[in-house]
């Protein structure tokens, strides 16, 4: 992997309220390594497939097994099957693939923007961890199957699952509320937050609501670190106005966790509902957004570190004890 030296321009923070410089200007910086795997599979012609992926699997030795296998879910030795299935894929213009493709070759034509904001959140983390690998990303076509995967120092990128939350091809496979993530602009927060789930361990011996929102959000907290240029609520997947939403209310989504109790329970059903992506949190209202417990979460340990000044952000991410930094939080909207 290339690396080199630069500057790093200073930046202010953005989000949470956060205005602490974790990470000083002058760094060693990195360059991610974006493979283009995605302008070679489209370039497969349906008269000539069988002879393109063959060359497929002999340009890309290590992605194609990942991306036939983890990624469309086929057995890569049933090469006549794919063939036959990717001709089809090429052409249909029923389910919008066609169409898709055309889409993806046009919005991603230029990946320079990407590109900087990879850098710079890479550059960034391995300032924090030097012995980390920096993954190589893949971009590809997934048919609608995958946004983003991570396998062996690889972290792949359906393109076609970034078109924009009004793509109109969508509606056949996801949901209203899904959308609001499925733009370019979401790409290098995805990367790196997937990337950051493989390499972050959640440790702690309990498994209340309070430790899994606390584990998120020092993850979010850190992924603001990583890309300080990106507004908070593209971080988390929310829309500006679903984030005003949440300031507003604040207080009463914390009191009434308070008064449920929520922090401290350990039902699976209640944490996903804080947790999982849905149209609304529905132990709150249902005028919510989805996973309010990764915003009060990432709340949380803004203010901890905004209490704690003598606090890295190594130890930080090195710190299980959710209730201590409930704690020493002073969290009190």
């Amino acid at each position: 992997m290339k690396k080199y030296i630069y500057i790093l321009l200073a930046v202010m923070l953005c989000g949470c309220g956060n205005k602490y410089q974790y990470i000083p200007k002058d760094i060693e910086a990195v360059e991610v390594e974006i493979v283009r795997f995605d302008s070679a599979q489209l370039a497969v012609r349906p008269d000539s497939v069988k002879q393109d992926i063959t060359q497929l699997y002999a340009d890309y030795e290590e992605f194609m097994p990942i991306f036939v296998e983890g990624i469309l879910g086929l057995p890569t030795e049933d090469t006549a099957y794919f063939c036959e299935m990717y001709a089809d894929f090429l052409t249909d213009t029923l389910l919008g693939f066609a169409q898709t493709n055309a889409k993806v070759q046009s919005m991603f034509a230029n990946v320079d923007s990407l590109q900087d904001a990879l850098n710079e959140g890479f550059s960034r983390l391995h300032y924090l961890y030097p012995e980390w690998d920096i993954p190589s990303v893949y971009l590809f076509v997934s048919g609608f199957n995958s946004s983003v995967m991570y396998y062996e120092n690889i972290v792949g990128v359906g393109v076609d699952m970034y078109l924009g939350s009004d793509y109109p091809y969508y509606n056949q496979v996801v949901y209203d509320y899904q959308k609001q993530t499925m733009r370019k602009a979401c790409v290098a927060g995805d990367v790196l937050g997937t990337y950051l789930a493989y390499q972050i361990s959640y440790n702690s011996k309990y498994n209340r609501l309070l430790e899994q929102m606390i584990f998120r959000g020092k993850q979010l907290f850190l992924l603001e670190e990583l890309l300080p240029n990106e507004p908070a609520w593209e971080l988390i997947g929310y829309s500006k106005e679903q984030w005003d939403w949440c300031e507003m209310y604040e207080q009463a989504i914390w009191n009434r966790m308070m008064e449920k109790r929520d922090l401290f329970k350990t039902e699976s059903m209640l944490i996903n509902s804080y947790l999982n992506d849905g149209p609304f949190t529905a132990e709150v209202t249902q005028d919510s957004p989805g996973r309010l417990g990764l915003w009060v979460g990432w709340r949380i340990v803004d203010s901890y570190m905004t209490n704690n000044k003598d606090v890295t952000l190594i130890e930080l991410m090195s710190e299980d004890d959710a209730q201590k930094i409930l704690e020493q939080s002073y969290y009190k909207p």
